[in-house]
């Protein structure tokens, strides 16, 4: 990607200008280019540019664009340095003015330089704080496949790949992009080891919440298998995520009343929890039994006669109610809930097995119809 330049002159007198520049909008630097060499010119130079950032005049972004071709030129070992001191300049300067700009600027030095270059972690994560700061991440690549090539090319050590997936994380979730924040959270809880899981405490308590608070969130059985969840072991925290992995209402519901206040430190809504654990509760019975009677969705849902009926017919229960007639000892209707499709609240090796027979099943009837149409016709 081509960076624009200040103008069409030498490296050097590039950077005389730009002193002659700063200095002419208030900044305390010598217009005169140092006897170090173009880094330690640049080094002053972007010690001073704050001045360039506060001016709306038209000439600040050409300006600034020089400062990123100058470093771009640079031998790699005099890049990092500089880079991180521009970054932190934009990123800390005046937080919530100017962010197209400053954007612009960090896209332009990201893009500039060679795709493997390790310093391009830093240009990244201050694309990301800048972007968070303005709900633009959706013009940052934020895709985790491309997250983790990155990782890998940069060769990150654990600490700041750590760094990196949290930043993304928050910007997600301050964008209201909940689906993808969590995809990045449990990127990021996998990959902690048994040696430092415990490091990871606050990131699992703070994932488990989210994944609960979410409303479009229903299985959790995923979480329970990252280590820092497990290092939660023996915590309310962990003890809430398991009930709504594979305990029924009741089992919620006598939580809440033991620990109403910890449910309401969280921020969870109790009216919500009692919602998503009516429907996993469903979920759980019709995986087990197709047939429902009203009188086993009242008891364990914990809801009237009239309520069964509305319940089910809200979408999101995946079933339909169906008013059987049978012959009883009172000889009234008999009213059941028929699911005609239920997903697991699980997923174990149980369930991959049944998969497995049923996808080989359906492997072996298509041979046996090949067959058929052979024997009827040859030429098929």
């Amino acid at each position: 990607m081509s960076v624009p330049a200040f103008i069409d002159i030498t490296e050097e007198d590039q950077a005389s200008e730009l002193r002659a520049y700063i200095k002419a909008k208030g900044a305390e630097i010598s217009e005169e280019n140092s006897e170090g060499g173009l880094h330690v010119d640049l080094a002053q130079i972007i010690e001073a540019c704050d001045v360039c950032l506060k001016d709306d005049d038209k000439d600040v972004e050409s300006v600034m664009n020089s400062i990123v071709s100058l470093l771009l030129i640079l031998e790699t070992e005099k890049q990092e340095a500089l880079i991180e001191s521009l970054c932190e300049k934009l990123v800390k300067f005046r937080e919530g003015e100017r962010p197209s700009l400053r954007m612009q600027l960090l896209s332009n030095l990201f893009h500039g330089m060679d795709e493997n270059a390790p310093v391009r972690y830093t240009v990244y994560c201050s694309l990301i704080k800048v972007a968070a700061t303005c709900n633009a991440i959706a013009f940052i690549p934020t895709d985790l496949d491309q997250v983790r090539k990155w990782i890998i090319d940069w060769n990150l050590n654990t600490e700041k790949k750590h760094t990196l997936l949290r930043l993304v994380y928050e910007a997600l979730v301050d964008c209201k992009k909940s689906e993808t924040a969590a995809k990045v959270m449990v990127e990021l809880l996998g990959s902690y080891t048994e040696d430092n899981a415990s490091q990871a405490r606050v990131d699992a308590h703070r994932c488990i919440v989210r994944a609960l608070k979410d409303p479009s969130t229903y299985l959790f059985d995923h979480l329970l298998a990252l280590k820092p969840v497990r290092f939660l072991e023996g915590e309310l925290i962990h003890d809430l995520l398991t009930i709504f992995v594979s305990a029924k209402l009741g089992a919620y519901v006598k939580f809440y009343q033991n620990n109403k206040d910890f449910i309401d430190s969280l921020g969870l809504s109790h009216e919500q929890n009692m919602s998503k654990m009516r429907l996993l509760t469903f979920m759980g019975m019709a995986v087990e039994c197709k047939e429902v009677s009203f009188d086993t969705m009242e008891q364990e849902l914990q809801i009237g006669a009239d309520d069964v009926e509305a319940f089910v017919i809200d979408g999101r229960a995946g079933a339909r109610v169906d008013l059987q007639c049978t012959e009883c000892f009172d000889r009234k209707t008999l009213r059941v809930v028929v699911a005609y499709h239920s997903t697991h609240r699980t997923f174990g090796k149980q369930q991959w097995q049944q998969l497995f027979d049923t996808l080989s099943s359906w492997k072996q009837n298509l041979a046996t119809v090949k067959t058929s149409l052979q024997t009827l016709s040859p030429s098929a």
